[in-house]
C-alpha cells in the first residue's frame, strides 16, 4: 500500500484526488497540506509542510508556484518522492527542480492530461510538415476566471515543443498591442482567456494561405488532470532519483 501526502489538499484538483483514491486499492491519502484547513478531511491536515510528521511514500503537489521550493527542500531531506504538478513555475523554480531530481525522483509535467500529451505530439508533426510551407502558427488557451497565471503551463510546453522542432529559431509574442507591424514568420503568438468555469480548452493554428489547421484539447473535468497525478505517483515511487515526465509514464504503460 502506497501512503500518500496530497501538497494543496483543499483545493478543487486536491479533494477530486481525495475522492477518485477511494477507488484504489493500492494507494492511501493519509496527509494533506493546506493552508486553509476547511473542509474537514478524513485524515491529518497541516497548514505548513514542515508540519507534517506523519510518514509517506510520495507526495503529490498541486499547490502555488511559491509553494514549490519548500515542498522540494522537504522532500529531499526526507527522501520522499515528489509529482509536481503546479503550474507557472520560474524558470529557476524549474532548474531547481532538476537540481532536486539528483537526489529523489520527481515527476514534472505542465499538464498531466493523456490527451494534451498526445496534443503535443501531434502539433511537433505538424509543424514539421507545415512550418517550412509558410504557414504561421498562434497558440489559444482558455481557463476559468481563477486561474492565477498567464499564459497556462500547458501552453507554453506547447509552443517550447513546437519550437524544439524549429531548433529553437522562433520568438513568443504574447501581446500585438504594442507593436504596429505585420506578424513575422518566426513567431509562435500565445493568447490567454480567462472566463467563467472553463476547466481547460487549449487550441494550436496553423494558418497557411487560404487554408488553416487547428488541433484542440478540450478538458471537460478536472478528473482528467487527478487521473493523471495518481498514476504518475504509482509510477513514481519506486523509481531511482531523476526528473521523469509524461512521455516516461506512457512508456512505461505502452
Amino acid at each position: 500500500m502506497i501512503k500518500l501526502l496530497m501538497h494543496g489538499c483543499n483545493g478543487k484538483i486536491g479533494q477530486t484526488i481525495s475522492r477518485l483514491l477511494k477507488q484504489h486499492d493500492d494507494i492511501e491519502l493519509v496527509a494533506g497540506v493546506d493552508p486553509y484547513l476547511d473542509p474537514p478531511n478524513p485524515f491529518p491536515v497541516f497548514a505548513k509542510i514542515d508540519e507534517c510528521d506523519v510518514p509517506v511514500d510520495a507526495i503529490i503537489d498541486f499547490s502555488t508556484a511559491t509553494a514549490v521550493k519548500g515542498l522540494i527542500d522537504y522532500c529531499v531531506s526526507r527522501h520522499i518522492p515528489a509529482v509536481v504538478c503546479t503550474t507557472g513555475l520560474s524558470p529557476e523554480d524549474i532548474d531547481y527542480l532538476k537540481e532536486a531530481s539528483t537526489q529523489i525522483p520527481i515527476f514534472f509535467s505542465a499538464n498531466m492530461s493523456l490527451g494534451v500529451n498526445l496534443l503535443i505530439a501531434l502539433a511537433k508533426r505538424a509543424t514539421e510538415v507545415l512550418a517550412g510551407s509558410g504557414f504561421d502558427i498562434e497558440i489559444i488557451e482558455k481557463h476559468h476566471n481563477q486561474k492565477i497565471d498567464a499564459p497556462s503551463g500547458t501552453a507554453l510546453a506547447i509552443a517550447d515543443a513546437i519550437n524544439d522542432t524549429l531548433d529553437h529559431s522562433y520568438n513568443y509574442r504574447y501581446d500585438r498591442t504594442t507593436v504596429r507591424e505585420k506578424r513575422p514568420k518566426n513567431e509562435i503568438g500565445i493568447h490567454a482567456v480567462r472566463g467563467g468555469t472553463i476547466v481547460g480548452e487549449h487550441e494550436i493554428l496553423f494558418a497557411g494561405n487560404d487554408e488553416f489547421i487547428s488541433l484542440t484539447h478540450q478538458a471537460t473535468s478536472k478528473e482528467v488532470f487527478a487521473v493523471g497525478a495518481i498514476n504518475a505517483a504509482k509510477f513514481l515511487v519506486h523509481k531511482a532519483p531523476g526528473l521523469y515526465n509524461m512521455e516516461h509514464l506512457l512508456d512505461a504503460k505502452h
